[in-house]
């Protein structure tokens, strides 16, 4: 009789690793910067009490990334934004873009 045993430890820890590999990934992925062309044209700021309220008076006091649609989320600090492929933004930042979430 042949255990599977030592199959099922092997795949369970495959699929650890590659859990393991992904959430660092994450962790590292790259921050869109102020200076990024993109980031410039959409007036985003880190922080969006820095918001250029001159050049973007559509910024409300409140408004963050973190709250936008478009914000996919991430950790708490920072997260993926459909608007900055392979980026993230900080999810107290803010963009031109800027849309509440509904709900």
């Amino acid at each position: 009789m042949s255990s599977n045993l030592p199959r099922r430890s092997f795949l369970m820890n495959l699929v650890a690793s590659g859990a393991a590999l992904f959430t660092m990934a994450n962790a590292f992925a790259a921050k869109v910067e102020a200076n990024d062309p993109q980031a410039l044209a959409l007036g985003y700021v880190p922080e969006a009490s820095k918001a250029d309220t001159k050049k973007f008076p559509k910024y409300a006091a409140g408004q963050k990334c973190g709250s936008c649609q478009l914000y996919q989320g991430g950790s708490a600090d920072h997260g993926a934004c459909a608007l900055f492929a392979g980026k993230e933004v900080m999810a107290a930042g803010w963009c031109s873009a800027y849309q509440k979430k509904a709900g």
